[in-house]
C-alpha cells in the first residue's frame, strides 16, 4: 500500500490523491479504517448498481458520484465515528434525509457501525441521480 492511501486526516478521513474513475474510489475505500471500509464498499456497490454509467471521482479527499464529470449528486466522507453521505439535492428526496446543512438543498445521513441503511440508500440514490447535480 502506498503511503498516500494510508494517511488519515484529522477526523479520520483518508487522504487520497484526486482522480477520476474506480481506481481512486477503490484507494479511498481501502484506506477507510475498520468497519468503515465495508460501508464504503457497500455504498459504492449500491451507487454502481442503481446508476449504471455513474461518473466517479475522489476530490478534496472524498468520493463523489455524478451523472457527468464535475456535476455530482452525492459524496462520501469518513469521520472518526461515522461515514457521512451527502446528497447535494437532498431536500428534494422522499423521504428527506435527516441531516441538515447550512445550504437548504443539501441533506445528509451519518452511518454508524451496525446501522441498516442499504434499502433506503438505494431509493435515495435512484432519486438523486435524476435531479440536477452540483457543479464542483
Amino acid at each position: 500500500m502506498n503511503v498516500q492511501t494510508s494517511v488519515l486526516l484529522s477526523g479520520g478521513n483518508p487522504q487520497i490523491a484526486k482522480g477520476y474513475g474506480q481506481e481512486p474510489i477503490n484507494a479511498y475505500i481501502a484506506a477507510m479504517p475498520g468497519w468503515k471500509s465495508a460501508v464504503g464498499q457497500q455504498i459504492d456497490a449500491i451507487v454502481s448498481r442503481e446508476v449504471p454509467g455513474v461518473v466517479k471521482a475522489v476530490k478534496w479527499n472524498s468520493p463523489f458520484y455524478g451523472m457527468q464529470q464535475d456535476v455530482w449528486f452525492l459524496n462520501v466522507h469518513c469521520f472518526n465515528q461515522y461515514v457521512k453521505i451527502t446528497f447535494f439535492q437532498g431536500a428534494s428526496l422522499n423521504p428527506v434525509p435527516p441531516g441538515k446543512s447550512k445550504y437548504p438543498a443539501v441533506r445528509h445521513i451519518n452511518i454508524r457501525e451496525g446501522d441498516a441503511y442499504e434499502t433506503q440508500l438505494a431509493l435515495w440514490v435512484q432519486q438523486a441521480a435524476v435531479l440536477p447535480g452540483e457543479k464542483l
